[in-house]
């Protein structure tokens, strides 16, 4: 069992191409959480960004929008799911260090201040992505896809 949870992304081709990643990795449910876009706006209308960028994997996987992630993140660890919070800081592990339980649910962050302060104290850890290069960030959508092929290769 894996789901995905977007917290606060801003920018409806990542949501997009996070839904095809998703899909492509087994992604049982995606939950949007605060201003991230979600493929349908409240009208109705198919978000053009995220169809786009998803082939149509929004539509065959299923998703969910929250205003907050504490409660969920709660209901999930009670359900016996594994949060994992992905950032960098001092107490994350390296995702080559980590081992994938068999109900994971995993946390991106916001493209430019990442998963909230306030996430991270709730987690059941956190695991960051080594940078061998000069930058000291990865575009979220790959982050994404970083994280959730890791359990599968």
């Amino acid at each position: 069992m894996k789901y995905l949870i977007l917290e606060n992304i801003r920018s409806a081709y990542n949501v997009g191409a996070m839904f095809r990643t998703a899909d492509a990795t087994g992604v049982e449910k995606i939950f949007l959480i605060g201003y991230t876009p979600t493929p349908v706006d409240r009208f109705g209308r198919a978000q053009a960004e995220i169809t786009k960028t998803s082939l149509g994997a929004s539509e065959e996987i299923g998703w969910e929008h929250l205003s907050e992630t504490t409660d969920l993140v709660k209901k999930l660890q009670a359900e016996g799911v594994i949060v994992v919070a992905v950032e960098q800081c001092p107490e994350s592990v390296t995702l080559k260090e980590f081992v994938v339980p068999d109900k994971v649910a995993y946390i991106v962050g916001n493209e430019v201040g990442g998963v909230d302060a306030e996430t991270l104290k709730i987690v059941d850890t956190i695991v960051d992505i080594p940078m061998l290069g000069k930058k000291e960030s990865l575009n979220v959508s790959v982050t994404a896809g970083i994280v959730l092929y890791h359990g599968l290769v």
